[in-house]
């Protein structure tokens, strides 16, 4: 069964978007890089995304998404940045854009890969237009993000819970970041684990790579002389950035001769993002209440070329986040040879090889994470172990060998949709019909 075009849906937030805002992070990457992998081997990808800003173009093609890759800008609601949860009430419009788009280029999808629950409520909708199966990725799931919450506000709604639930009996297939994911839409949602496709997300190797560490020291502006501690990430409580900026303190406490020579740098935080104004003046007087404000710097949101730099000055980075479905960060971080020390869960659990390319320790743990982060400013021949091996670890998923595995995971969603249904695809079932009328 042949595959020429791909529609893939990103409701609420545009790959090509500035990293490290409310709703900017892993999944943008994702979206865009497997568009760009899949692009590149001659597929026709439409990602069709929630317009944001009526002064950008509506379709942005030759370029971001490689030579057969397009984002297409729809309106579903405000154009402008907007509360996720209110653009389901959008979703009509949304979908009505997508069937538009497509009849008035006359072409018809082959797949539909939708990602987070919004689209593929919209996905639903639409699969109907071209007997397209639906390959769904959740990115985050509501249930365990509820079991971390640390307030109200933090809550996912019963909408989107019911929503994901509904969604894992409808899609065709779905694709899960880590067996332990594949295990946790089990037991919480009763997903069928036949269904679930276990294909992690990957990392540009061109892109993230170990730089010169002179070079990366002078462009992020950290002294020969110093280590620099390293977050990147939004600017959110489930990131637990208050468990590291406390850590950094007890490390202080514990040491004090790391105080001249250590910096803590904080990547993330969209000003635009009320929701995030919050967090921020509440860390920042956090680490001045520790007594680290001079050693705490936050540097706000950065264009990922420029990633690698950070990644390749830093002593370590640290992701103390209390859920990840996988943890794009560290394994970029581990592509340019720092090595991570995480919370143990979610994917870090199984994306952080104890003493291999980093450390775990418990969510929320302070007194765990000073110990590790003390132990890698100790030893600067430890840090530079764990980072050649976190390089080898990285190589391993390159976007290429994911696109692979998910091209797969495509083509086992046409095979099955057209065994229950009883059609062919069209490419398919015209080959057929031209053999019996040459027979």
């Amino acid at each position: 069964m042949t595959i020429r075009r791909i529609a893939m849906l990103s409701v609420h937030t545009c790959p090509l978007a500035t990293l490290g805002g409310k709703e900017t992070g892993g999944m943008n990457v994702y979206v865009r890089e497997l568009a760009r992998e899949l692009s590149s081997r001659g597929l026709a990808v439409d990602v069709f995304t929630r317009s944001q800003n009526p002064s950008l173009p509506r379709i942005r093609a030759n370029g971001p998404l490689g030579p057969h890759g397009r984002v297409i800008h729809l309106p579903a609601g405000p154009e402008q940045p907007y509360d996720k949860n209110a653009v389901l009430q959008h979703l009509p419009q949304f979908v009505a854009g997508v069937r538009a788009f497509a009849a008035g280029e006359g072409i018809r999808y082959d797949i539909l890969h939708s990602h987070y629950w919004l689209s593929a409520v919209a996905a639903e909708a639409l699969a109907g237009e071209w007997r397209a199966p639906i390959v769904h990725m959740f990115h985050t799931l509501a249930r365990l993000k509820n079991q971390v919450a640390q307030s109200p506000a933090e809550m996912e709604s019963e909408q989107r819970i019911a929503s994901e639930t509904a969604i894992m009996g409808y899609a065709d297939r779905i694709v899960a970041a880590t067996t332990l994911e594949r295990e946790q839409m089990e037991a919480l949602y009763d997903a069928d684990p036949a269904k679930i496709s276990v294909v992690p997300p990957g990392v540009d190797l061109a892109r993230f790579r170990r730089l010169p560490a002179t070079e990366a020291r002078a462009y992020v502006g950290v002294p020969a002389d110093h280590n620099m501690i390293l977050f990147v990430g939004r600017i959110q409580p489930i990131k637990g950035i208050d468990t590291l900026i406390r850590a950094v303190a007890l490390t202080l406490a514990r040491e004090p001769e790391f105080r001249s020579k250590t910096c803590l740098a904080i990547i993330g935080g969209d000003p635009d993002a009320g929701s995030e104004r919050g967090e921020m003046a509440r860390l920042k007087m956090l680490r001045e209440t520790l007594g680290v404000g001079d050693m705490v710097t936050f540097l706000g949101s950065k264009d990922q070329d420029t990633l690698a730099y950070y990644y390749s000055a830093a002593a370590m980075v640290v992701a103390p986040s209390h859920y990840e479905s996988f943890g794009m960060v560290a394994l970029e971080a581990m592509a340019c040879g720092a090595p991570v020390i995480a919370s143990d869960v979610g994917g870090l659990s199984l994306n952080v090889a104890e003493g291999f390319n980093g450390y775990l320790v418990p969510s929320g743990d302070a007194e765990a994470l000073a110990d590790k982060v003390t132990l890698l400013l100790k030893y600067e021949g430890l840090r530079q172990q764990l980072g050649e091996q976190a390089i080898r670890w990285a190589e391993r998923f390159s976007w290429g060998v994911i696109a692979d595995e998910i091209m797969e995971v495509y083509h086992r969603a046409l095979a099955e949709t057209a065994a229950s249904c009883g059609w062919r695809p069209p490419d398919a079932a015209a080959a057929q019909r031209g053999e019996e009328r040459g027979s």
